[in-house]
């Protein structure tokens, strides 16, 4: 009896022990006066007052919250700018409660001060990418896009080349608010003004909804656009002292009324910028030391502006322009000292280079909401016309004997590009849901060069490049339980001409090159997600992608040149494919959440660089590209966004990466071309933390590492670098004053040390410590809808084939 009692007894333990974390609670969240649905609402559990547990609404609106003791709660659901909703709830009588649709609405009093730009700015795990809100410490961290982008995770710019690149491989592609730029990646960062940017979207492994372009992924940069009722804007200014001063400032407006919403973002930057280096080679009987002194000064307008059309509940009519102008004056010298200077001639290289740029955008959305929830249909147009405009004047002095003479380059570049595209979203039903679309992409380019020499022959190259890309694609998701998955595939017909001509005078002379491509390639994708409970997530996705050649990588005229080396494209140059894999596993904590993956690509067709000698000038190096075998990378990275407490949190991320890099070289002594290659790891760290002091005071501290790295030709030494920034609430809230010490240390510079083709050693300089102080300003008292929260004020791309 005594026995039976005890089993009995250890039954109901246990039995009383599963079932007392085993309630649960589910509901669906919307918007009151729209009735439509709201992703990444808060979802708040609480007990007598106390914090228990919590999750987000999904992409449906929808939230379940499991392994609940079978007690009372309090439900709170809290969205910014709407009010909050409490719900009380009885886990003792019914262990799963399913508390329906919830409509909550918009909070007016707290929209009426709504901030247009956050104090300090948040990175948010997504589905397939990470958004980064930016914040005034990321604008004031530099006075442009390129200078910001080294504050955020899994990006890095090179200080020199300001070549960009993500989990370090600069195959990367970069988007203005979701549209490709006619201006080269390096050129568009520095027009940008910080102040203008509002978002920047990492996605590492898109879909096949998106164009394959870019092995690394796809970095778009969103601009700021405002959608409140009313007149409502801000203004940001800011000043940089370093050597010498810069400015970086923007406006933004907006005026809505009715069924029609104007805005417009107008970013100013000025600035003179200085840097320096040296450069030690120990070649073979040319042993030399090269000093370089450069110094530009930049103006640059960044206008945009754009309306929307409310037609009715169902139809939407959006159209805006960005308009660029970009001038500068460059200034340099160049000096090339031989350690015997009586076998070689030294050299001085003075240049004087005025250059403008200008770039005009024009884009048109019809999107049409069909009855069937979240059944869409939308078509757009987009048109880009850029003129770039080049006059360097080189002035060299060739010593002992002495001689000197001048050489003239006129750089004339003319791009037009035209996208069309629909897309089509269709849930088939609650679980289901197909994407279809279909794109047509036509680019027109053409690079004039006048080459004058009056001592030597001179030339006039003129390069014409034409490139149509013809794309469809497909995708399907499934939800089953905790798993939900994608599937897709990408069809793509790419058309390419390219025609080169050299016409030399003294002797006459003529050349014509042309090189024709036609590929039709299949890119297929797929993704798998499964949500263990509400503080684990995995993900799984793969996806084949393209880096087809630049026209900077192509093109054979020259791009810049010193005594010593000259810079090219190559015209024989084929696209290389990318198989990209990935694992992503989020962590849900009390602190925050931390976001951890790997990834693995197998690459064919490498495109990197290749140096060779100059055959008109055997003590000149060619800079060039060229395809290489296959190749492998991968690595590790982890990112977080914790509080610790009410006055300290952080944003930290770390990566390491692990790859081959191959190059053609040639033997300084042979002339032979020979392959070489190395093997890189490479290691990140970077922490940005946030402390408030006060209801308006808040201080920020963040510190870099950005570990050694390898190319073919030399190691790149560590760098690092510390800033320290505070901002303070004026004007009751509307006014934030901010000031920013960067590079505390002054320990951020470009060094290097490598040994082919020939040893040599180096080191560049520039502004890295500068003082930021600015002042931010909001006028204006409107509240926002929220119908222009959801498909506008989020700024996400939510087409697929036509935003990309």
């Amino acid at each position: 009896m005594k026995l039976k009692l005890f089993i009995t007894t250890l039954l109901c333990s246990i039995t009383f022990g599963f079932a007392q974390n085993n309630g649960s609670i589910k509901g669906k969240v919307t918007d009151k006066k729209t009735n439509e649905t709201l992703p990444y609402v808060n979802i708040i559990i609480k007990e007598n007052g106390k914090l228990v547990t919590g999750a987000v609404t999904t992409e449906e609106g929808n939230f379940s919250i499991t392994k609940l003791a079978p007690q009372k709660y309090t439900v709170e659901i809290q969205f910014i700018g709407y009010t909050t909703v409490t719900k009380n709830v009885d886990l003792t009588t019914n262990a799963n409660q399913n508390l329906g649709t919830i409509a909550i609405a918009e909070d007016i009093i707290e929209l009426k001060d709504v901030e247009v730009v956050a104090e300090r700015s948040n990175m948010v795990q997504k589905i397939d990418r990470k958004v980064i809100n930016v914040g005034k410490d990321l604008i004031a961290s530099g006075t442009t896009a390129s200078e910001i982008m080294n504050n955020i995770p899994t990006v890095s710019i090179d200080p020199q080349t300001k070549e960009i690149s993500m989990r370090g491989n600069s195959n990367v592609r970069v988007l203005i608010d979701g549209k490709p730029s006619n201006v080269s990646i390096e050129q568009l960062l520095q027009q940008i003004p910080s102040a203008s940017i509002k978002q920047v979207e990492l996605i590492t492994n898109p879909s096949a909804k998106y164009n394959p372009e870019g092995m690394s992924g796809i970095i778009n940069i969103i601009l700021h656009k405002n959608s409140q009722d009313g007149f409502n804007g801000s203004i940001n200014t800011g000043v940089t002292f370093g050597i010498t001063p810069k400015t970086n400032s923007a406006l933004n407006m907006n005026y809505r009324v009715g069924k029609v919403n104007f805005y417009t973002n107008y970013g100013f930057n000025h600035g003179i910028n200085a840097n320096n280096g040296f450069v030690d080679s120990e070649r073979t009987n040319l042993e030399n030391r090269q000093d370089f002194n450069f110094r530009n000064k930049n103006n640059s307008h960044l206008i945009k502006f754009g309306m929307d059309y409310y037609i009715n509940d169902k139809n939407t009519l959006s159209a805006y322009t960005n308009q660029s102008f970009t001038s500068g004056f460059g200034t340099g010298l160049t000096t090339v000292a031989f350690d015997n200077p009586i076998a070689n001639r030294n050299t001085n290289q003075s240049f004087g280079s005025d250059g403008k740029n200008k770039n005009q955008t024009y884009d048109v959305v019809y999107k049409h909401n069909f009855d069937k929830k979240d059944k869409t249909f939308e078509l757009q147009a987009n048109f880009s016309h850029t003129e770039n405009d080049e006059n360097t004047l080189y002035n060299e002095t060739i010593f002992n004997p002495t001689q000197s003479f001048e050489r003239r380059n006129i750089l004339n570049g003319v791009t037009d590009y035209f996208q069309l595209n629909a897309d089509f979203v269709n849930p088939l039903n609650e679980t289901t849901k197909l994407e279809l679309g279909v794109e047509s992409r036509i680019q027109n380019s053409s690079n004039r060069l006048e080459d004058v020499n009056p001592s030597f022959s001179s030339a006039n190259n003129a390069f014409e490049f034409g490139r149509n890309i013809y794309s469809g694609y497909a995708n399907i998701g499934k939800q089953v339980g905790k798993w939900s998955g994608q599937v897709g595939l990408r069809m793509e017909y790419f058309d390419l001409q390219a025609d080169f001509e050299v016409n030399q005078t003294n002797p006459s002379f003529s050349d014509k090159q042309r090189v024709n491509d036609e590929i039709f390639t299949v890119y297929p994708s797929a993704f798998l997600t499964y949500n263990a409970n509400d503080k684990n997530s995995f993900n799984f996705n793969y996806s084949r992608r393209i880096d087809r050649p630049s026209i900077g990588q192509i093109s054979p005229i020259r791009e810049w040149t010193t005594p010593i080396l000259e810079s090219r494209g190559n015209p024989e140059l084929t696209p290389q494919f990318t198989n990209s894999f990935e694992v992503n596993y989020t962590r849900n904590t009390k602190l925050g959440s931390i976001t951890s993956g790997i990834f693995y690509r197998k690459i064919s067709d490498e495109i990197s660089r290749v140096v060779f000698n100059d055959p008109n000038n055997p003590n000149r190096n060619i800079l060039s590209y060229d395809n290489f075998n296959n190749n492998d990378a991968y690595g590790i990275e982890t990112s977080g966004n914790l509080k610790f407490s009410k006055w300290w949190s952080v944003n930290a991320s770390a990566d390491v990466y692990f790859r081959t890099v191959k190059g053609t070289v040639q033997n300084s002594n042979t002339n032979a071309l020979e392959n070489a290659e190395a093997d890189v790891t490479t290691f990140n760290v970077r922490v940005n933390n946030s402390f408030t002091a006060t209801k308006d005071l808040r201080f920020q501290l963040f510190g870099m590492y950005r570990g050694k790295d390898k190319s073919i030709q030399f190691d790149r030494k560590e760098m690092y670098r510390i800033d320290l920034g505070a901002t303070y609430n004026v004007l009751k809230g509307k006014g934030t004053i901010t000031a920013r010490l960067n590079d505390m240390f002054e320990t951020m510079r470009f060094a290097f040390d490598g040994s082919i083709p020939y040893r040599q050693q180096g080191a560049f300089y520039w502004e890295s410590q500068t003082v930021y102080v600015g002042f931010n300003y909001m006028f204006g008292g409107g509240k926002n809808k929220a119908l222009a929260r959801k498909q506008r004020d989020a700024n996400e791309v939510q087409s697929g084939g036509g935003m990309f």
